[in-house]
């Protein structure tokens, strides 16, 4: 696969052969591990990143390696992004370094990585097995409305386990973010049924 990567507006096209991923997985799997511990990100400490957030947090390592000319870590990471989020359009690294600021554009998930892409955002801790009335009732008030921060969309997911809202990645168009939002929705509401 080809990750487009744009910074600066210099477009750079980074060959990933699905071969390197695959053999990556491991590694992938120990970046995952140190996730689940927690991760500062930037004045904030995340209890546990989402899967968007980890691409955010991998893309500010690919553009240290970019800034470096360490191509092995650039291809792991790069890796990384296109293994988790297999959705993913293009990458847009913001040079001031907040993690958050790293654009992902994300188109539909490829057939073969549907089930991966469609992963569930739901975190331990929530209630389960509500009547759908109910459960709705709880998605809503779990996955907040899109609102706009600057130039970009975002919205949030209620955390049980941690108590605390988390804040999906910058997203570039209200159109996606609504789409991604709607996702995150329908996940929790899914979630809350089982």
């Amino acid at each position: 696969m080809i990750l487009k990567v744009v910074i600066d507006d210099q477009l750079l096209e980074l060959n990933v052969p699905e071969d390197f991923v695959a053999k990556a997985g491991d590694f992938f799997a120990n970046m995952d591990a140190d996730m689940d511990r927690g991760w500062q990100v930037n004045r904030e400490w995340v209890e546990r990143p989402d899967r968007l957030l980890r691409a955010q947090i991998a893309a500010d390592k690919l553009l240290t390696a970019l800034e470096n000319e360490d191509h092995r870590l650039g291809r792991l990471m790069a890796g990384y992004i296109v293994a988790r989020v297999p959705e993913i359009t293009s990458l847009e690294l913001d040079p001031s370094g907040e993690v958050r600021d790293h654009k992902l554009h994300l188109g539909d998930a490829p057939a073969t990585d549907a089930a991966a892409a469609a992963a569930p955002i739901a975190h331990p801790g929530i209630p389960r097995g509500l009547n759908k009335m109910d459960a709705m009732a709880q998605a809503a008030r779990d996955v907040s409305k899109v609102f706009k921060t600057g130039r970009h969309y975002r919205f949030s997911v209620y955390n049980h386990a941690t108590e605390a809202w988390e804040e999906s990645p910058a997203i570039g168009d209200k159109a996606q973010a609504e789409a991604l939002r709607e996702h995150a929705f329908k996940s929790r509401f899914e979630a809350l049924c089982g």
